[in-house]
């Protein structure tokens, strides 16, 4: 059978690339894994979860790297690992730096790319940042482009591309394992040493940033905003933070004694998905969490100026509020007392897929073969 290399470096990757290793594996592919080690402290407990083990560890990171620093370390030795691996595919997800570099380095040695989550587009190259520039480009190469929904597909057929497939989006398929397991096990983690402080009686708040573009003055004014809600009493606001100090040193200087805030260490999966069922409504810059949110039939106001996912805010599910303080409190404030407003978001079928996205992205390999 054909051998698939997997390569991938962050949280979400691992989260959306976990449904379709283990269907390939069930379906006779040979399966390796790399992991660049973008950012492999926070990734572990995730491969642990969803029962993974790397074939390869780059190990390219360095303290307060730069972006060309990381790209050119993760190239030269992905080329290593493609001349051991021999893959007859290379498999990327999304737009992070792993994904360009992993899939650039396949395309110089003429390997297949399949590039899930394919298409997702803002058209503005500085927003996000450079995740716009990374997907974008992937897209020129890639041999197999496999889409999360009919928005993403358009885009692509827009710009000539091949080989494009609606699949709906893995991240879908990870979370339906998981709720499934939650049922299934009776898993409460309310004791959990992590969350004994949170009064889970009061509206849970859940706050998430990290991206780039958020850093400096954005992050800032989030914080001034979740520091003001929090004065509600019949709320409290649970931020798991990001372990980049760009975020860590900005959110402990700035809520690390506000009252009702809670700021913890990132969470593995189960449990993180765990607090969104949780929560009463969810801010997030993460495109992953804007996924998830519809499927739980949470509320998501989405704390960027736009976004490669609109079918979310179309759908109803989501708002974009980016970084304005007063927007913030604003759609906080009314999803905390004001029902119907709440219930607006709640819809019935989520726009990313009913949670079998990795058997179609497989069917349509098999069928190749």
């Amino acid at each position: 059978m054909k051998k698939i290399l997997f390569c991938f470096g962050t949280r979400p990757e691992t989260i959306k690339m976990a449904p379709i290793i283990h269907e390939a594996k069930n379906r006779g592919f040979e399966v390796s894994i790399c992991i660049t080690g973008q950012h492999k402290e926070m990734l572990i407990p995730f491969m642990d979860f969803f029962s993974l083990k790397e074939s390869y560890s780059l190990n390219i990171m360095k303290e307060r790297q730069s972006l060309a620093g990381m790209t050119a370390s993760i190239l030269n030795e992905m080329d290593n690992v493609l001349i051991d691996a021999k893959p007859d595919y290379v498999c990327v997800q999304g737009d992070t730096t792993s994904t360009f570099t992993c899939s650039l380095a396949s395309f110089y040695r003429k390997v297949p790319v399949l590039h899930i989550e394919a298409g997702l587009r803002t058209n503005n190259i500085h927003s996000p940042f450079p995740e716009e520039v990374n997907r974008q480009m992937v897209s020129t190469y890639a041999a197999f482009n496999f889409c999360p929904t009919g928005t993403s597909e358009k885009n692509l057929l827009a710009e000539n591309r091949s080989n494009v497939h609606v699949t709906g989006n893995t991240s879908i398929d990870a979370l339906r394992m998981t709720i499934e397991k939650f049922k299934s096990e009776g898993t409460d983690y309310s004791n959990d040493s992590i969350f004994s402080n949170i009064d889970f009686s009061k509206k849970i708040v859940l706050a998430t940033s990290h991206r780039r573009e958020n850093h400096g003055k954005p992050l800032l004014d989030i914080c001034e905003a979740l520091s003001s809600i929090a004065n509600s009493e019949d709320c409290q606001i649970v931020y798991p933070v990001h372990l980049n100090p760009n975020v860590l040193d900005v959110v402990n200087k700035e809520l690390g004694d506000v009252k009702n805030i809670f700021l913890i260490k990132p969470l593995q999966y189960d449990k993180f998905i765990w607090l969104m069922e949780k929560s009463h409504i969810i801010l997030s810059d993460s495109g992953g969490v804007q996924e998830e949110a519809p499927f739980l039939k949470k509320p998501v106001l989405v704390l960027r100026e736009n976004t490669e996912r609109p079918e979310v805010v179309e759908s109803g599910a989501a708002k974009l509020v980016g970084t304005d303080k007063s927007l913030i409190i604003e759609n906080v404030s009314k999803c905390l007392h004001d029902q119907d407003f709440y219930n607006s978001f709640i819809i019935e079928n989520n726009p990313y897929g009913d949670g079998h996205a990795s058997k179609k992205i497989i069917d349509v390999l098999v069928k190749e073969n």
